[in-house]
């Protein structure tokens, strides 16, 4: 199985499959093979971003699993993946592999009001992160189409877990950074880690072809009764109200995009579809883990 972005979540998934599988990493950094041997991963250096680096892709798995994002703002064509076009132009050449599996954004749905949210709802992405994201996702299902590959994607909420590098809200509660007032308050959604890398495994093997999930927990939450219910389990203060009108002033814009755009997932194909069964079912649970 190959392994494209073995991150966090990447590295939760190799530990799921280990070592009844044999697994390979793309890696564009040499100062992480050491590591990723350690772990009984076969590291295999290329870089999404010269294409010619990843001749020897061609035919070398049977499973993928894709979990590199998009590249950052600077390219002419900014609404294009031109990683996730150079990977699948290079997994075509020999012996496509039986089954990839991608991990996209639930940020494609771009704003819902608040409402629930099927992976049938047509996506509408806001900014361009989401559009280049969506970009993948068509260039992932034509792939599986055209190929004759079990092609699937995940759209992914906001990742937590305690052992993850910046995964609670910890910090930004010590800092005292405020969130929105109830009524200006915007639909959050959530996935464990942990979760999120059996459900990646779950979708290699029994994901429907050029099928969506929605991989997120059972958490309904708005994004200050999230905060809220972290300061309390940590002991700490909870954050500060503001209002929308004023929450420009306070607030760093990236954070105000996430408070622009409000949903809940449905993740009931998730769980009937390939059987996921959450090991957190809310984020009461991950954020309490030990």
């Amino acid at each position: 199985m190959l392994i494209v972005g073995c991150g966090d979540v990447g590295l939760r998934v190799a530990a799921a499959l280990h070592p009844r599988v044999r697994l390979i990493a793309l890696t564009s950094s040499s100062g992480r093979i050491d590591e990723l041997r350690s772990r009984g991963i076969t590291p295999l250096l290329g870089d999404l971003d010269r294409p010619a680096s990843l001749a020897r892709l061609a035919g070398l798995a049977t499973r993928v699993v894709h979990l590199a994002p998009p590249a950052a703002e600077g390219d002419p064509q900014w609404w294009r993946d031109a990683r996730t076009q150079a990977l699948l132009r290079r997994l075509r050449l020999r012996n496509a592999p039986a089954s990839l599996v991608y991990a996209s954004t639930s940020g494609v749905y771009g704003d819902c009001a608040g409402e629930r949210v099927a992976e049938t709802r047509r996506p509408q992405p806001r900014t361009p992160r989401a559009q280049r994201r969506l970009n993948a996702e068509k260039a992932v299902r034509h792939f599986g189409r055209a190929a004759h590959v079990q092609s699937s994607i995940l759209r992914v909420p906001g990742i937590y877990a305690p052992d993850r590098v910046g995964g609670t809200p910890r910090e930004r509660l010590q800092k005292g950074t405020p969130v929105l007032e109830t009524h200006d308050d915007v639909y959050t959604n959530h996935i464990h880690a942990d979760d999120l890398a059996r459900a990646l495994v779950a979708a290699l093997w029994h994901a429907k072809p050029q099928r969506i999930y929605n991989a997120s927990d059972d958490s309904d939450l708005k994004m200050g009764d999230y905060f809220d219910l972290a300061a309390d389990l940590y002991g700490l203060p909870r954050p500060r109200r503001v209002p929308r009108s004023t929450a420009q002033d306070e607030l760093p814009l990236v954070l105000l995009s996430f408070m622009s755009e409000s949903r809940r997932l449905d993740n009931s194909r998730l769980k009937k579809e390939l059987g996921v069964c959450l090991r957190y079912p809310t984020v009461s649970e991950g954020l309490a883990e030990t």
